[in-house]
């Protein structure tokens, strides 16, 4: 028997029927939002969740992706809601100053003695040969004060005294210092309506679509949730929307030429259904550029993860994918590439914050700041990569430009040239194996994480209750990862040394800035055990013998976020193949008959070797022991076991069958 229908007023709970204009929907929680979901018909049950075409799309996978958002946001916006409190108290002395010396000179300018006013004319406030009101007072002081946004404060008018205070009061329930969002592609309004109610310092969220639909479904979902005046719903172009701020702070101009208030929004999200490149060029501009937030999805990951089309990728995001184990973080560079190639036509810098590669799709978070000095290093910052993906899967990467340090002429400090880089890094043919090299890129090469941030919201998923966030467990365990598998370079570890110094000093370190601003990623992708086993038709070793073995060799091993079974290492390539040549000589040893001369594996085990090329035996008799340029490899399992205490979910698990990114919700 169906429950029985409530109106759209009604509080709103989960699992309720709700009856509106005739129609009948579902309440869907999420966090601390619901959304109605429109009840399907007979024949739509029927359907498998990934054939189901839905006039409002919710997708239960991506909650994830939604959790995961909303702590990024609260964990950035905490500290960008900082900077205003610092930057608003800063222009608060200025203007006290201001009006303290204009006092002092009004004081000054004053005659000695005043003469004697009758009483009519000094209730009229008149003086010898000047009129000094209360009016005038508040109209000079205002046209020195300034908003954030540079535009003038109106002043007080008489009579308009309670009018002003009933205004303050309200802005004061709204929250005195502005914190925007834009959800540019909301169809249900989910994450708008989370954002409004889970994040407290917001004070307003944009939620818009181009659908009239999935406008009809956000304006239904904002009054059953009772959100109607924190949430703003747009029915336009997210592109058109974004580039009608850009058109309106570019022509409105104060007196002095300045821009008027800007209306640009400190976080922007762009969650489409596939590529957000289209998009990007539009919301780099559309953020604040004084460290707004931009946040990205992408899900076409058969264009950036792939070799199927890498024409599409090139037109999407300026750059070739590549075929291999490693492809996802490929997509992520590919992708920070196409951010940073938006930005910086504009003077505006990115800095990645946290980049995911997520079941079928990539979140991406980066700060946007104005910022052409930055802009320098771009060139220097990304890189191609010659990938031996049909041999032995071995890389090289190959800076487009150098970012080198320099000396000023007076010694007392350093300056960066921004030069050609030397080429190319490897021949046509793996150096490894023989195989023909592929060229892969342009992508981003430099850090895709930062750890202070990646902290910043592990410490807000600390205070998240899980009975609103039910994918913590699994955000605990990726975010964890993702700060683990960062290894800098002893440059990047000096430079951060000198900051936290300068910083305990209440100083800024410049020099030590700017190498972190021209710092690359000298260890980026990952490699699988797995993988390599079967280039060489062995059996694949454990994970901890592995890691043991590097880690004996005086090599950092951790693992990427992207791939369960993955390793990070900033061992070369020679290092990781005479390693896993020792796994076969000692562990697993393989039939030569089952390998194919002239294939990878063959060359890697270097069975075409002649016995006159081998060294010749020693009197002890061990023509392996006279390799003295290759370390001895020991297998420490005990050594490369992870020290972790405490059992972290750190990939994902498909829940259910037909998991996946879903149909697209329907609409005109």
């Amino acid at each position: 028997m169906a429950s029985e229908a409530q109106s759209i007023s009604a509080p709103p709970a989960h699992r309720q029927t709700v009856l509106h204009d005739g129609k009948r929907y579902t309440t869907v929680q999420e966090g601390l939002a619901y959304i109605l979901v429109p009840e399907s018909t007979d024949e739509e049950k029927k359907l498998r969740p990934d054939q189901g075409v839905r006039e409002v799309f919710y997708n239960p996978i991506q909650q994830f992706n939604r959790d995961l958002t909303v702590l990024a946001i609260k964990a950035y916006g905490k500290e960008r809601i900082e900077q205003k409190q610092v930057a608003k108290q800063r222009r608060s002395n200025k203007f006290a100053e201001q009006k303290r010396k204009r006092k002092e000179q009004l004081d000054g300018e004053r005659p000695a003695k005043a003469p004697k006013l009758s009483d009519d004319a000094a209730a009229d406030g008149q003086t010898n040969g000047a009129t000094v009101t209360i009016a005038d007072s508040a109209m000079v002081d205002a046209k020195e004060e300034e908003t954030e946004s540079g535009a003038a404060v109106p002043p007080v008018e008489n009579g308009a005294g309670e009018a002003a205070d009933a205004e303050a009061e309200t802005s004061k329930d709204k929250n005195a210092l502005p914190f925007t969002i834009l959800d540019a592609l909301s169809a249900s309004g989910l994450r708008a309506l989370r954002y409004a109610h889970e994040i407290p310092f917001v004070t307003s969220v944009t939620s818009n679509d181009l659908l009239q639909s999935a406008v009809e479904s956000i304006k239904i979902n904002v009054e059953h949730n009772k959100l109607e005046s924190k949430i703003r719903i747009s029915h336009d172009d997210a592109i058109a929307h974004m580039y009608s701020l850009i058109a309106k702070e570019l022509r409105q101009r104060d007196a002095k030429g300045k821009p008027v208030k800007s209306e640009k929004y400190d976080v922007i999200d762009l969650d489409p259904y596939g590529t957000a490149a289209p998009f990007l060029d539009a919301a780099v501009q559309a953020v604040r550029d004084d460290g707004g937030l931009l946040c990205v999805t992408c899900t076409d990951s058969g264009v950036w993860a792939s070799n199927g089309y890498p024409e599409k990728c090139y037109s999407l995001y300026g750059g070739v994918p590549l075929k291999g184990w490693y492809s996802h973080e490929v997509g992520l560079r590919l992708v920070l590439h196409a951010i940073e190639s938006s930005a910086a036509k504009y003077g505006l810098a990115i800095e990645p914050l946290l980049s995911l590669s997520i079941d079928f799709y990539v979140r991406i978070f980066v700060r946007i700041r104005k910022s052409p000095a930055s802009v320098k290093f771009q060139g220097g910052k990304n890189m191609v990569v010659y990938s031996c993906d049909q041999g032995c899967g071995a890389w090289t990467t190959q800076l487009l430009m150098k970012n080198k340090a320099a000396q000023n002429k007076k010694g007392s400090g350093v300056f960066y040239k921004h030069g050609f880089a030397h080429a190319p890094t490897t021949n046509s043919s793996c150096e490894h194996c023989g195989s023909t090299m592929h060229l892969a890129g342009p992508m981003y090469a430099g850090r895709i994480h930062s750890p202070d941030f990646v902290r910043n919201v592990l410490a807000e998923l600390q205070e998240a209750p899980t009975e609103i966030y039910g994918t913590t467990d699994r955000i605990e365990g990726m975010l964890q990862t993702a700060l683990e598998e960062i290894l800098l370079s002893p440059e990047e570890e000096a430079a951060k040394e000198k900051q936290a110094e300068a910083a305990k000093e209440g100083k800024k370190d410049a020099a030590a800035q700017e190498a972190e601003l021209a710092a690359v990623d000298p260890y980026p992708f990952y490699f699988h055990p797995a993988k390599l086993s079967g280039t060489l038709s062995c059996v694949t070793p454990p994970e901890d013998p592995i890691k043991g073995a590097l880690k004996g060799l005086g090599y950092r091993v951790t693992r990427s976020h992207c791939k369960p079974g993955s390793i990070k290492t900033d061992a070369p390539w020679s290092v990781i193949w005479h390693v896993m040549r020792e796994w076969v000589r000692q562990r697993a040893p393989v039939k030569e008959e089952n390998i194919k001369p002239g294939s990878a594996g063959y060359r890697l085990l270097r069975l075409g070797e002649k016995k006159a090329d081998a060294p010749e035996p020693t009197e002890n008799g061990a023509a392996e022991q006279n390799k003295a340029s290759e370390p001895e490899v020991v297998f420490d399992e005990k050594l490369g076991r992870d020290p972790e205490k405490k059992k972290l979910v750190r990939y994902q698990q498909n829940p259910r069958e037909n998991w996946g990114p879903l149909n697209r919700a329907k609409g005109h």
